[in-house]
């Protein structure tokens, strides 16, 4: 239904919502395509059939550029913007696949399994392994550093659970919470390796003011979030992997 009524297909994450300007032609690795003004570089590509590769953008809201994955080359301009918060103008050209961009990318992706449970990563059917899987990335260079492994999972809510393990901090259960439902209940509390999501004044999920919508869940992209109908008998907690 939210899909509907943006006039988006059921199935196909566009990254951005729709807007609603004057038609804008540009090309994305070389292939035309017209959009209204206002619309992101990113939807502009998955309209052309280039979807970029995200992960803290998705059509249910409005972009954040955080996870530093949908960077973009466009031509005459310097550096590598994100791609969901850079409008698109007419006559811009774009690419989404160089190999200085793999490179990028693959850096990125690396940076978040740093801190992702390695036992998680074959077998995950979530959109942050789908995006590992397409950008060709299956581990990380760094060793065993800090991480939240042992973070305790929360599932106090009868219908979903949160494992912190799984969380790359994205914000898009917050945001969900906010643009989404309206209640205000998920925050980001902390600084860079201190951060996490947290429920209310970091309460149980039960506890807080969450409303058990379930916005959270489907719009987290690793399954951090996920409903507790998904699991036979008791949810198998990540292996805590030592420094």
């Amino acid at each position: 239904m939210w899909s509907e009524l943006r006039g988006l297909k059921e199935g196909v994450d566009y990254g951005t919502p729709p807007r609603d300007g004057a038609p804008v032609q540009l090309e994305i690795d070389g292939v035309t395509v017209t959009v209204p003004a206002g619309s992101s570089v990113m939807l502009a590509a998955a309209m052309a059939g280039r979807p970029i590769a995200k992960l803290c953008a998705t059509d249910m809201l409005e972009p954040f550029g955080s996870c530093r994955v949908c960077l973009v080359e466009i031509e005459g301009r310097g550096g590598f913007p994100a791609s969901c918060t850079t409008p698109v103008a007419e006559g811009m050209k774009v690419k989404t696949q160089t190999e200085t961009l793999q490179r990028l990318r693959k850096g990125v992706l690396e940076l978040y399994l740093s801190d992702f449970p390695e036992s998680e990563i074959d077998g995950g059917w979530s959109e942050f392994h789908e995006t590992l899987k397409a950008e060709g990335v299956v581990s990380q260079p760094y060793g065993k550093g800090r991480n939240h492994f042992d973070a305790e999972v929360d599932a106090s809510n009868p219908y979903f659970l949160f494992d912190p393990a799984k969380c790359i901090v994205c914000s898009r259960c917050v945001r969900a919470c906010a643009e989404v439902q309206g209640t205000f209940a998920l925050t980001i509390t902390g600084r860079s390796f201190e951060s996490k999501v947290a429920a209310s004044q970091d309460q149980p999920f039960f506890e807080s003011e969450c409303v058990s919508c379930g916005a959270c869940v489907q719009a987290c992209p690793s399954h951090a979030l996920v409903e507790k109908s998904l699991f036979e008998g008791e949810y198998v907690h990540a292996e805590p992997v030592e420094a």
